[in-house]
């Protein structure tokens, strides 16, 4: 027998390799991804992939950020995660710590469906602590998507290298936290040089992981004021049951509420001072909805929950 047997699919299952079940899809076939294929020279001869390989020719949109990920970044990786999710989008993002990870969480948590491009072989989990992640994409009918063959340990320059794939792969793609030398930035460059479009999400000037996001904007990038700003980029209308059921809270945790939405963090002295009530009343009110799952209070500041 051949140490390679050709899939119905387009793709030919390397038997040889460390993992059964990987599938090496070449760029002149069916499979391939087409919008990866009109990147030209962007666009690996072969791709390794564990997992559904139609989601490579399904509407994709890559969501990535810092490692080093503040409160506020994994919330804005793990929610439009999960929103482009529930409308049918695929998440692409490069299993990292930080906004990354968030990103293919907020996918999966509503089982949808979502792309991990790996700097290493696709049979090789990196980071090591993300193997539950990894687990649960192909456990989802997600995908994992390498340039690597199985075996592969990761090197520093192949993750910028793979990073072309991930804005390859998408329709746009949407940087949630960056610093002024982030990773994610190189994404963002690649998408642009490939014609796709670039959203970011705006942070405050004092915020140093920020400051890339806020070039990006500077530079000519979408503003994320909002994920509906995403699913307009997308063409999409967003469902009736997107707006959040208040009816069950008190004035008092609805204002809060407000207060956090429109700002998407605040600390509790902001809270205080904007609504005239005393830090161990805002205490109280924010400990309710953290109970009912509105918010989530983190080192004094205040978080819409994922």
């Amino acid at each position: 027998m051949s140490n390679s047997e050709i899939d119905s699919r387009g793709g030919k299952i390397n038997s040889g390799s460390m993992l059964s079940g990987v599938v090496e899809i070449k760029k002149n076939s069916s499979s391939y991804s087409s919008l990866l294929r009109e990147t030209g020279r962007d666009a690996p001869e072969t791709l390794y992939c564990i997992g559904d390989i139609s989601l490579l020719n399904r509407r994709s949109a890559a969501v990535v950020g810092a490692r080093k990920a503040s409160q506020y970044g994994r919330w804005a990786a793990f929610n439009i995660g999960r929103k482009l999710a529930g409308h049918g989008i695929v998440t692409v993002s490069g299993l990292a710590y930080g906004c990354d990870s968030e990103a293919h969480k907020g996918a999966l948590s509503v089982n949808g469906r979502t792309i991990a491009v790996l700097g290493s072989g696709p049979d090789v989990c990196y980071p090591k602590r993300n193997r539950a992640i990894y687990d649960s994409i192909l456990e989802n009918g997600g995908l994992i998507v390498s340039e690597h063959e199985p075996g592969i340990i990761p090197l520093p320059a192949y993750f910028a290298q793979r990073n072309r794939i991930i804005s390859g792969l998408s329709i746009l793609t949407v940087v949630t936290e960056a610093g002024i030398a982030s990773g994610s930035l190189i994404t963002a460059e690649r998408a642009a040089d490939q014609g796709r479009t670039v959203m970011a999400v705006p942070y405050n000037m004092s915020s140093i992981n920020g400051i890339g996001c806020n070039k990006l904007i500077q530079d000519g990038a979408g503003i994320v004021a909002g994920i509906a700003d995403i699913l307009e980029e997308l063409g999409i209308t967003q469902h009736d049951d997107d707006e959040i059921d208040l009816s069950g809270l008190s004035p008092e945790e609805k204002r809060l509420l407000n207060l956090v939405r429109a700002d998407g963090e605040i600390s509790l002295n902001y809270a205080a001072a904007r609504t005239g009530r005393k830090i161990s009343e805002i205490n109280a009110a924010a400990a309710l909805l953290e109970i009912k799952g509105f918010i989530v209070t983190s080192l004094g500041k205040l978080y819409i929950a994922k």
